[in-house]
């Protein structure tokens, strides 16, 4: 029998005051507070993101400030970048390929809420995954919504709300977010 902490993550509906849930969530929340006065230079910030994020590769970076749930249900590739401001609600996973460039006021949301006002009162919720592939580039204020894929090489546009997969090699933008370039052809 799957515990609430891996129903979470395999997307399944869960308590989200299951006590092993909160535990993980206040452990997050600490890290992401003393974050919140260090910088990238700082002697202790590799270690400190390391505490956060285990799967962060040792290249990749993270502007302070970050806000995320649990830390360990996201994975950031080597050389990837991400600017001041991010927000990760990671009760599913969130994999951030290598070498992306994420900019400032970015905001990835795995979880998804029921539909029933009735079942919304409930503290339940599912979650669907965020994939982002190698060499993307999401421009600020980018919003990526539960089981959204962004394939490889891909460029979203600045204030832009991902609500569906994007193909490798596009350039997508708007609200909701559409492709207007694909593999060096404008549509």
């Amino acid at each position: 029998m799957k515990t609430l902490f891996e129903k979470m993550r395999s997307g399944e509906l869960y308590s989200f005051e299951d006590p092993e849930i909160m535990q993980s969530l206040l452990h997050a929340h600490r890290i992401c507070a003393k974050l919140q006065t260090m910088t990238i230079a700082d002697d202790d910030y590799r270690t400190t993101m390391q505490e956060l994020i285990p799967d962060m590769d040792e290249t990749a970076y993270i502007c302070p400030p970050f806000h995320c749930d649990h830390g360990h249900g996201i994975s950031i590739g080597e050389g990837t970048f991400v600017n001041y401001n991010c927000t990760m609600l990671d009760g599913g996973y969130i994999r951030i390929g290598r070498h992306c460039q994420i900019g400032p006021n970015c905001q990835f949301y795995t979880p998804i809420h029921p539909f029933d006002y009735m079942e919304r009162r409930k503290p339940i919720e599912s979650t669907k995954p965020i994939t982002i592939g190698d060499d993307c580039w999401l421009g600020g204020g980018v919003i990526v919504l539960p089981g959204v894929t962004i394939g490889a090489r891909s460029i979203i546009g600045a204030g832009s709300v991902v609500t569906k997969d994007i193909p490798e090699d596009c350039v997508a933008v708007g609200n909701p977010c559409r492709i207007i370039k694909e593999k060096g052809v404008f549509l």
